[in-house]
């Protein structure tokens, strides 16, 4: 996910394509720009607030920071759980019991269902669930001193995503 806020539309699009080029089977998704997720051939993640996207326009994906938020967002080919574990500025954490409690009650959704916030190589396994597909980092990465080594360990704590990054697109494989 390219989550870059403060690029120009033609950056974001810049760095859609040195994605595509780079990992081109990867399935990308750019946090509420519709306009350049279009034009990359990307999905698009709609942040809370963000205008109604109509469904068959993009493939879209959708924070979940309530589980009552679940049933309209259903459709969507990516729902983020979020947050899991305490971060600064994200609200409450759900914990991983009450992720749990939630991803067994859960009615079918159309995509993949990930959990975020708060997620470490240390904690990811305690969030293992037959509905859960797998789980998605961002502080979890930049915050760390070695962010390959934090990959290696997240991919011995969480068995390999559908959708997982190419080996060799992995920092050490170069």
């Amino acid at each position: 996910m390219i989550r870059e806020p403060d690029l120009q539309p033609r950056d974001l699009l810049a760095a859609v394509q040195w994605v595509r080029k780079l990992a081109p089977g990867l399935e990308l998704w750019l946090t509420g720009r519709l306009d350049v997720a279009l034009a990359g051939g990307c999905g698009v993640h709609l942040p809370e607030g963000h205008p109604h996207v109509p469904p068959g326009l993009a493939l879209l994906s959708r924070p979940v920071h309530d589980p009552a938020q679940i049933p309209t967002r259903a459709a969507s080919r990516q729902l983020l759980l979020s947050p899991i574990f305490p971060v600064t500025g994200k609200g409450p954490a759900w914990g991983p019991g009450r992720l749990l409690a939630v991803l067994d009650a859960m009615p079918r959704v159309a995509g993949r269902v990930l959990a975020l916030g708060g997620i470490t190589p240390d904690n990811a396994a305690r969030l293992r669930h037959p509905r859960l597909d797998g789980v998605a980092l961002i502080r979890g990465l930049w915050d760390v001193p070695e962010p390959a080594l934090a990959v290696d360990r997240l991919r011995t704590a969480w068995p390999t995503p559908r959708n997982a990054i190419p080996p060799s697109i992995h920092p050490e494989s170069r």
